[in-house]
């Protein structure tokens, strides 16, 4: 878990799904389910806005009865993002998450939007890096395994 973010962001399919300020909630939900995502980021010419997920559409929209095709997204979106950056590991980055309860975080180098993480990704990673130590500390432990011999 001491991998950097900068190099998985650059293995990782990056897509940015993103809206302008002035979409509605219903917007937002589309390209949130069109592009498989539980977020999107709202920017209007590359500067960020804000965020508005899954749980914000639960929790501000549906909860309080109110229409998505009717509400603007920069009424409803996040504000105060809790961002990281390439040089943060993915140990905390996931520290990050639970201590903040947020699910998404966008990664800045500087100025420069370098991407999306989610708790999705941060756990992939996570478990590879776990598999990785494990076969290492097999090999070390019974030698190298001869797939030829059946084992």
């Amino acid at each position: 878990m001491d991998t950097k973010l900068g190099p998985l962001l650059k293995e990782k399919k990056q897509a940015l799904y993103t809206v302008p300020p002035d979409a509605t909630v219903a917007d937002a939900v589309k390209v949130m389910v069109d592009g498989g995502v539980g977020c999107v980021l709202i920017m209007n010419r590359g500067g960020i806005h804000g965020l508005f997920t899954e749980r914000d559409l639960m929790r501000r929209i549906i909860y309080k009865g109110l229409s998505p095709e009717n509400e603007p997204i920069k009424t409803h979106m996040t504000r105060e993002l809790i961002v990281a950056s390439p040089d943060m590991t993915v140990g905390e980055t996931m520290h990050m998450c639970t201590e903040y309860r947020i699910r998404h975080v966008p990664v800045f180098d500087g100025d420069t939007l370098m991407g999306m993480v989610s708790a999705g990704d941060l756990t992939k990673w996570a478990v590879q890096d776990q598999q990785h130590t494990i076969e290492d500390l097999t090999r070390y432990i019974y030698g190298p395994v001869d797939s030829a011999a059946g084992g």
